[in-house]
């Protein structure tokens, strides 16, 4: 895939604090790509920046062929922007704050009513389009927010925490929404959030900020070996009951590197995978195997490995 946005040594300062520092990053088109970390880390500032809202104290950066720079307005015209507290006016209805933006964005008034018309269906509103937004749930707010982000069509879209203060019924919606216009729209997006399971669910390749830095970037699966960079496979498993002499058994398995017991809980630590092993070796002691599974690291085991305990 082709690099639709690349960043070189983004800084921005306001006085002597330093909200982002020294950020280089490529985003390929086409592709969700996601901004990790706690409030304060530089998310919001650096995505402003890429979308030509904020300048950079120095450092440069090109989205879809424009510098962000030297020309800001027409980086404008190809990217949308969602705040994480996008405002809409209570007492007008979804069609006419679309109405609104697109009037902001120049678009042709010959144009205006089917491309509101045709973001109102894509982000699931259509029935309510004559509503007053003041009688919308937050979840309805973030998808007409979404529809705010696309009405200048854009190739590309920054979404600032789209998921918070969702409940999961919500945020499952967004994510599927997200999915579905990055398809559809053929859309690059960009997502900032401190909310780790979604991330993991939602993009293809994660960017973790600290203190204003980009201290990581890759896949989950990529991440996920920063984790656990040694060889080898995590084994986890409940026995119904768990003697000495089986303990010893099983720690004297070729191929075991290590096991930690915790009651009738064992985490081992092994080449390779030797369930079908272990099974025979439980079975032959006379024990009873209640679960047993390969231990799949998550993103938040990921982040902490990568940041520290201090990132909540």
């Amino acid at each position: 895939m082709s690099t639709i946005i690349e960043a070189k040594n983004l800084t921005k300062k306001y006085g002597e604090f330093t909200a982002v520092d020294n950020l280089s990053l490529k985003v390929c088109e086409g592709e969700i790509f996601g901004l990790l970390g706690p409030n304060g880390a530089g998310k919001t500032t650096t995505i402003m920046m890429l979308a030509g809202l904020i300048d950079p104290t120095t450092g440069s950066a090109i989205v879809a062929g424009f510098d962000v720079v030297r020309e800001p307005r027409k980086v404008k015209r190809v990217t949308g922007y969602l705040h994480d507290r996008f405002a809409c006016y209570d007492n007008l209805t979804a069609k006419q704050n679309l109405d609104f933006y697109a009037q902001l964005n120049d678009i042709p008034k010959s144009k205006r009513a089917k491309r509101i018309d045709t973001l109102l269906e894509a982000v699931g509103l259509s029935k309510w389009k004559d509503v007053k937004v003041g009688k919308f749930s937050r979840g309805m707010r973030q998808r007409l927010g979404i529809a705010q982000a696309l009405i200048n069509e854009p190739k590309i879209v920054f979404l600032d925490e789209p998921t918070a203060g969702l409940d999961p019924q919500g945020t499952r919606e967004v994510r599927m929404l997200i999915q579905r216009l990055c398809r559809e729209e053929r859309l690059t997006v960009v997502v900032t959030s401190h909310i780790l399971p979604e991330v993991e669910q939602l993009c293809s390749r994660i960017g973790i900020m600290k203190d204003g830095k980009l201290i990581a970037v890759d896949t989950f699966e990529n991440l996920v070996k920063l984790l656990t960079p040694e060889e080898g496979v995590l084994i986890r498993l409940e026995l119904n009951k768990l003697d000495d002499k089986l303990m010893e058994s099983i720690e004297d398995m070729p191929g075991i590197r290590s096991v930690n017991r915790d009651g009738n809980e064992l985490i081992i630590h092994a080449d390779h995978d030797l369930r079908e092993n272990l099974a025979a070796t439980i079975a032959e002691a006379g024990s009873l195997i209640l679960t047993m599974h390969i231990v799949q690291p998550r993103l938040e085991e990921v982040f902490l490995k990568v940041y520290g305990r201090g990132w909540i």
